[in-house]
């Protein structure tokens, strides 16, 4: 029987992950630990399909072919965590799950965009002082008079527009390619356009060598003092320390965050007692009363959970193994 070994499994997918096995005639292997302290389980499996943050370290790769193991799947849409070059040197191929829910992140960005134009960011800290007041700086905005810019159209921030404009927002785009597809839905202007005319600006691009620091102070130099940010792609697309030096001196008016630079070691971590001293920009971001942090859990619902585990294609044969994204 074909077995297959799946690390940093969390609770909530166990199901999914067992209904999957079933159906496929399938051993499935799980673990809440990180590939870096799991690679001893590979000794014995077909195929590895991992879930992590953190960059995997540099020693696994030639143990997992040492293994026989001839890829490594990430069921996640992000793959900056894997060293594609050490990967291939190691006959390992990489896959990642591209789609497993647009509409999951997508929504959770509306969300957010929501949040940032009706300044609940304000009235959550005033009401959790007991000040039920509200100011005349506080005074909304209705989405349908609003623009959101959209930087990175793809299959998120696609379905995102689609969302906007069925709300009558109007949505700007700006992306290295350009879809006709979405002709009469967004107007697609250079990213700097974007950024002057945008009550809110929403990032949604993969990590890669020409998005990581996209925005940086010179962006946030151009955008509305009232003006709002949504980061649900990844942390390090935003210079953070730009950002806080943005926000604090009124170049931008708020931002919301589900990913961040240093999240590995603070999402899904219980940080109660050991607190953010380690990480002195997080801190910072989270003591501000215009900042809205969420631990990278955009994608955190019941559809994108099940398709990450059953967009899984296993073909019919032992190593090398295929999982096919």
């Amino acid at each position: 029987m074909t077995k297959i070994l799946m690390t940093s499994v969390r609770d909530d997918e166990q199901t999914a992950i067992n209904e999957y096995a079933k159906e496929h005639n399938i051993e499935i292997i799980t673990t809440p630990k990180l590939i870096d302290d799991a690679v001893e389980l590979t000794a014995d499996v077909d195929g590895l399909v991992i879930q992590q943050r953190s960059k995997v370290p540099a020693d696994i790769y030639e143990k997992l072919h040492t293994n026989g193991l001839k890829q490594i799947a990430t069921r996640t849409a992000g793959f900056d965590m894997v060293d594609i070059k050490k990967a291939n040197e190691n006959d390992l191929v990489v896959t990642n799950v591209p789609a497993y829910s647009p509409r999951s992140v997508a929504e959770f960005a509306l969300m957010q965009i929501f949040r940032l134009l009706r300044k609940t960011y304000r009235f959550d800290h005033q009401v959790a002082e007991n000040d039920f007041r509200w100011f005349s700086d506080e005074q909304s905005t209705e989405i349908h008079t609003a623009t959101i810019g959209i930087i990175g159209v793809g299959r998120i921030g696609g379905t995102l527009a689609k969302l906007l404009h069925a709300l009558g927002a109007t949505v700007l785009g700006y992306d290295t390619n350009p879809r006709t597809d979405l002709d009469g839905i967004v107007q697609f202007v250079s990213k700097e356009e974007l950024l002057k005319q945008a009550d809110v600006v929403s990032l949604h691009v993969d990590l890669n060598s020409t998005s990581k620091g996209l925005l940086t102070a010179n962006d946030f130099a151009m955008m509305k003092p009232t003006a709002g940010l949504v980061n649900a792609s990844r942390g390090p697309v935003v210079n953070t320390a730009d950002l806080v030096t943005a926000l604090k001196a009124g170049e931008i008016a708020a931002a919301t965050l589900d990913t961040f630079e240093g999240e590995e070691t603070v999402a899904a971590a219980d940080r109660r007692e050991k607190g953010l001293d380690d990480q002195p920009l997080v801190k910072e971001l989270h003591e501000m009363d215009n900042v809205i942090i969420t631990p990278h859990i955009a994608f955190f619902t019941n559809l994108a959970v099940k398709n990450v585990v059953c967009k899984i294609k296993l073909e019919k044969n032992k190593k090398p193994f295929v999982i096919d994204f």
